[in-house]
């Protein structure tokens, strides 16, 4: 980073004396190489402006100027050839210079390549030329589809490209061939995709405690009504969101951002303006910055500057300019704090790369006042901790009322009380439900019918038994246009003869109610024919679950369907405020590595 802080303050005092670096007297065109009392000079000279040595100052100039030359050429050979100049922002594992002449040696690790050619294309080339595999790469925040072309997805010459490993584990030993081909990163993506995919399509009205389904509610736990596609899209955004968190806090920062960007391209086909009164799409803004962060890609913070602005603006429209809407609605405001340590910690970060050292400076004094009151008295979370608490019920209490210890036991056990009632009503909710759909199953009705009749009646039995009254004789009315398709009378013909009554009745369904066609069908099948398999009407309640309109479901993909959703729901936190209980380690590690980085010429401004 303090590289990046210097070259940035250099090329801001290039540009102001208008030097160009890659022409004379800096750079001689015949090799590329500047002269060297030239250079020195003006190394000196910057180095006495910002108070750093001149050692670093003129590394500095020497690797902007390398940068500039390349700049230049690679421009000339894109006008030339179409042949683009991409700047690859490795892994940190995989990061090493490349074998070069000394002259031209540089940490930047760069790719030719045309635009009009396939992602996969290029990531073949890294394969082969940096070694490594099973990757994707990431411009600006959005990962590049590798059966699409470069040019087609905003790739331009001098684009800075972030690649990602998809899995840090080689491809286990077992795997079949096909397997090993397989991109891992990519099936937990689509794993976790289609068990929120299934789950955004349940909408409560099964029958059965053991089939899960989420809904989306209110900070009190009150459900939301949100329209059928909007409901999906929040679903997939927040299940993806809640997966990349999980990963996050195990440190899994590429799988993480992975999952991230996934979440924030579910949310930006959401059209709801549910978005714009909660909190969630500007807490992911934060979490993939804060990605960028720990994966050292601080290139990628150039979409990071409008992330974190999207998320200042939306916990402003939110919390309210004070917090005051936050505090209407809680009643405190010391846990999303937090979430303001983080903004102001990456915005300080930002300014430094981009060597604007006094906004950095500002930012990081908001931050060391927010942490000196958010970093917590461990005897009081011991105390906490003592009468009971969860670390984090006492970390999030004792934030929640300021320090204030006998109000953070009073906050957690009201808080306790609160989530104890929802649970409770939620219980007697489900229980009140079983017993509605019994009572219309006692009149006849099948439990899945009675069950999707008292979700469309919102729970007013009378007014799902009428649903269930109208369906039944529409579909009454329905047979009788048809004059009964396998009626007595029909039937009794067949009897007589000579075929069985199942087949017979069997018959008839498939023949449309034409009793000699279904002799001749029955002759035909030598009277032996299974009855046709009823719609669902079993008094057993169904544990299938639709993930498509266009197939049906099956024993084993239904099998399937439930181990999918246990995955995905393994990741979901059983806390609604998780994303508020932060330890506050990283950020420390942060701060006082800022404050080093700020140190240096700090005492010359002042």
């Amino acid at each position: 980073m303090a590289e990046q802080n210097t070259e940035a303050k250099l090329k801001n005092l290039l540009k102001q004396e208008k030097i160009q670096l890659w022409n004379p007297p800096y750079t001689v065109e015949d090799e590329g190489l500047e002269p060297q009392h030239v250079q020195q000079e003006l190394a000196e000279r910057f180095a006495a402006l910002l108070f750093l040595p001149v050692s670093e100052v003129g590394g500095a100039l020497e690797s902007i100027r390398v940068q500039t030359v390349k700049r230049s050429k690679g421009n000339q050979t894109y006008r030339e050839t179409n042949v683009a100049t991409l700047e690859l922002l490795l892994p940190r594992s995989s990061r090493k210079v490349r074998l070069c002449p000394p002259a031209s040696q540089s940490k930047k690790n760069y790719l030719e390549t045309r635009l009009d050619v396939c992602v996969q294309e290029v990531v073949d080339r890294i394969d082969q030329e940096f070694g490594l595999r099973h990757i994707k790469l990431i411009l600006n925040g959005r990962t590049l589809s590798p059966h699409e072309r470069l040019d087609e997805q905003g790739v331009k010459n001098h684009s800075k490209v972030m690649v990602l490993k998809v899995s840090d584990a080689e491809l286990k030993q077992l795997m079949s061939e096909e397997e090993q081909r397989r991109n891992q990163q990519s099936e937990n993506l689509q794993r976790t995709q289609k068990g929120f995919q299934i789950l955004s399509e349940r909408d409560g009205s099964e029958d059965s405690s053991n089939v899960p389904f989420l809904e989306i509610a209110d900070q009190k736990g009150n459900p939301l009504k949100i329209p059928h596609r909007e409901r999906k899209a929040l679903i997939l955004a927040m299940g993806f969101h809640e997966k990349g968190r999980s990963l996050m806090k195990r440190k899994q920062y590429d799988d993480a951002l992975c999952h991230l960007l996934q979440a924030d391209q579910q949310f930006s086909v959401c059209g709801s303006a549910l978005l714009s009164s909660v909190d969630n799409f500007s807490v992911l803004q934060l979490d993939i910055v804060w990605c960028y962060r720990a994966l050292e890609a601080l290139a990628c913070l150039e979409d990071g500057r409008s992330r974190l602005q999207q998320a200042e603006d939306g916990f402003l429209r939110c919390y309210g300019a004070r917090q005051e809407r936050l505090l209407m609605i809680k009643g405190n405001t010391g846990r999303e704090e937090v979430l303001f340590l983080r903004l102001y910690l990456l915005q300080s970060l930002l300014s430094y790369i981009e060597g604007n050292d006094i906004q950095a400076r500002h930012q990081l004094t908001k931050v060391e006042s927010l942490f000196s009151h958010l970093c917590l008295d461990s005897e009081k979370m011991a105390q906490l901790m003592a009468l009971g608490f969860s670390e984090r019920e006492a970390r999030l209490g004792l934030r929640a009322c300021q320090g204030d210890l006998p109000e953070a036991a009073i906050h957690i056990s009201t808080r306790r009380q609160e989530r104890e009632e929802l649970k409770q009503r939620e219980r007697q909710k489900r229980s009140r439900r079983t017993e509605d759909i019994s009572a219309l199953a006692e009149l006849g009705y099948s439990r899945r019918d009675a069950a999707r009749a008292l979700h469309r009646a919102d729970g007013d039995v009378n007014k799902a038994c009428e649903i269930l009254q109208d369906a039944s004789q529409a579909a009454q009315a329905t047979n009788d246009s048809r004059g009964g398709v396998a009626s007595p009378e029909k039937v009794e013909q067949l009897l007589y003869l000579g075929f069985e009554r199942d087949a017979s009745e069997a018959a008839l369904t498939l023949m449309d109610g034409d009793v000699q066609s279904a002799a001749q069908f029955l002759l035909d099948n030598q009277g032996v024919l299974s009855p046709p398999s009823s719609s669902p009407s079993t008094e057993e309640p169904s544990t299938s679950s639709s993930t498509s309109t266009e197939e049906p479901s099956t024993s084993s993909s239904t099998i399937e369907d439930e181990e999918l959703v246990s995955e995905v729901l393994e990741d979901l936190s059983r806390h609604e405020e998780d994303y508020l209980d932060l330890t506050l380690e990283e950020e420390s590690e942060l701060i006082n590595t800022m404050k080093t980085f700020l140190s240096r010429g700090a005492a010359h401004t002042m």
